[in-house]
């Protein structure tokens, strides 16, 4: 640990810490403009200058950049540090057009706020301002670079932490923007629309259409919940005004850490307030053949009333529910109890047998649990392989597709195993094209090879699995040349896949509809579970058997009985 004096207070701090994570950890906060949290430095804004005082030696640094030493003693707020701050954002405002009453961040710029702390009104520094066209292109946000700091964290954004590099910054000095290749139009580059870019901007340089309807400062109240698309589950704050949902803001939750895809950013809530919404009970008039509006009491007496006709005269059996995978757990634990105990029956069932059935069935069979083995964060984080079946996470996950692209950044090897020529196949190790409805028999394949390779983990096979022996004459005859013939693939691809597998520390696997939705597949399920047993791929950080499902509630919808 070094020890080091930030502002009078004596700090203890990690060898390799910046000086702005050992201020926030005492307190002290120090102004940034460009800083992402867990990203390498940009150190662009200069906004976070602090007086270094070592070894009789005082100068000037970027808080972000400068790491801790020992004896160092630290000013973050004296009269030369918040001059030197103040000229950075007289400079910044020399070439910012200061529309703020008309900008759709007003009230919620970063920029704004720290020229209001600091004094700053207007540039003391005339001369030529830029003058570039707006991009209204994207249907989602609007990009007007004459508002725009050169922060860099658009880009930092969307190159680190979505991992799409749709935007960069563009020429050079005075000229220099951020702007698209080529300078095409932002709606006809390979941008997701996730807004994440949006999200960081600290100026109105970037800002979502939908901000021209609300300013920050008529938000009532901010309401955490969960994005009803997809299964990854992510966390966000609906923003309301006037009882009404306007705008949602990524939170830091467990499996999105800040992020949002296009569908929960864009398209997650406005259904709430459709005119098409029906918002009372109605009874059909048999005489008018219309529906009018009833009271609760009337329209639930009236459905009671019915399922009991229906029992009465066909049987029990007449009647079932049919839960919803996007409700709650008491939700959908009401709904099967209705079943169960009014209807007195079992039929009962909810959308995600359809998808995942044979994810239930072939993981209870092998493993226990009809369920992932390992969070999102981790199969994305601590992992050093991954191996994606019959998946596009990219497009049916987003978040996820995100953080298995950041993953691969950082030096993790992926396999896709896929018929279709997905974005992230582009980015694979190794691409293995099989035929739609192999599954099973690639699973057989890798397995093969690792036996002949003799890569399998015989310590956790002998202490944590059965029928090993079994599994071994099972797949002896699924050679990679016989397996190639039947999936349509390269044996090569087959062998390099199966020992890049085995040979991996820490290596999920990850699956999603193309393997369930075939008439094998729960023996593709099993298959994939043996493939991680074989290798002691099981109970471990960054590995596991990982189905990726459908709607934000699919496991609850399980778990609860539906």
């Amino acid at each position: 640990m070094v020890k080091l004096t930030i502002d009078g207070i004596q700090v203890e701090a990690e060898k390799g810490t910046s000086i702005l994570h050992a201020a926030e950890s005492v307190g002290i906060e120090v102004p940034t403009l460009c800083y992402i949290k867990d990203l390498l430095p940009d150190g662009s804004c200069r906004m976070c200058m602090v007086e270094i005082e070592s070894r009789g030696r005082i100068k000037m640094e970027t808080a972000c950049t400068a790491q801790v030493a020992e004896g160092l003693v630290v000013t973050t707020n004296s009269e030369k540090v918040r001059n030197a701050r103040r000229n950075i954002l007289d400079m910044l405002l020399s070439n910012h057009k200061t529309d703020c009453f008309s900008c759709p961040s007003n009230g919620d710029c970063k920029l704004q706020e720290l020229c209001f702390e600091y004094g700053i009104e207007r540039t003391t520094y005339s001369g030529e301002q830029t003058e570039l066209p707006i991009d209204d292109s994207n249907k989602f946000f609007t990009y007007n670079p004459n508002l725009c700091i050169l922060c860099h964290r658009c880009v930092n954004t969307c190159h680190k932490i979505v991992g799409r590099g749709a935007i960069d910054t563009m020429e050079r000095g005075f000229d220099s923007a951020i702007g698209t290749p080529f300078h095409i139009d932002w709606a006809d580059t390979n941008c997701e629309s996730c807004g994440n870019c949006v999200q960081a901007c600290p100026t109105g340089a970037l800002t979502m259409k939908r901000r021209k309807n609300y300013r920050k400062y008529q938000i009532d109240k901010k309401v955490l919940t969960t994005c009803p698309h997809c299964a990854t589950g992510c966390q966000y704050y609906l923003l309301v005004k006037d009882n009404k949902i306007v705008d949602v803001e990524a939170a830091d939750g467990p499996s999105n850490k800040g992020l949002l895809c296009v569908k929960g950013r864009s398209g997650s809530f406005d259904f709430v307030h459709s005119g098409d919404r029906i918002k009372y009970p109605l009874i059909k008039n048999k005489e008018t053949e219309e529906f009018e509006r009833a009271t609760w009491d009337e329209a639930l007496d009236l459905v009671a009333t019915k399922f009991l006709d229906i029992k009465k005269n066909y049987g029990t059996d007449a009647l079932a529910g049919f839960a919803c995978s996007r409700s709650t757990n008491e939700d959908i634990y009401m709904m099967q109890k209705l079943v169960r105990c009014g209807f007195g029956n079992n039929n009962v069932d909810n959308c995600a047998r359809v998808w995942h059935s044979p994810s239930v069935a072939g993981l209870a069979m092998t493993l226990g649990s009809g369920a992932m083995t390992n969070t999102i964060a981790d199969t994305t984080g601590e992992s050093d392989l991954i191996m994606l079946v019959g998946s596009n996470p990219e497009e049916a996950h987003p978040v996820i597709g995100m953080q298995i692209r950041q993953a691969v950044q950082r030096g993790c090897k992926l396999i896709v195993v896929d018929p279709r020529d997905i974005d992230l196949a582009k980015k694979a190790d190794v691409h293995i094209k099989l035929k739609p409805g192999t599954n099973v028999a690639f699973a057989n394949g890798i397995m093969h090879v690792i036996i002949e390779e003799g890569l399998q983990d015989l310590d956790f096979i002998n202490s944590r699995t059965e029928g090993y022996e079994e599994l071994k004459e099972i797949v002896k005859d699924y050679t990679p040349e016989r397996v190639a013939e039947i999936c349509n693939i390269d044996p090569d691809d087959l062998r390099k896949a199966a020992i890049m597998y085995a040979k991996a520390d820490k290596a999920p696997i990850m699956y999603c509809l193309g393997v369930t939705e075939h008439s094998t597949g729960t023996e593709g399920v099993m298959s994939m579970s043996n493939m991680a047993m074989l290798v002691g791929k099981l109970g471990r950080e960054g590995c596991g058997v990982n189905p990726i499902r459908g709607q934000n509630n699919v496991q609850g919808a399980c778990d609860m009985g539906a």
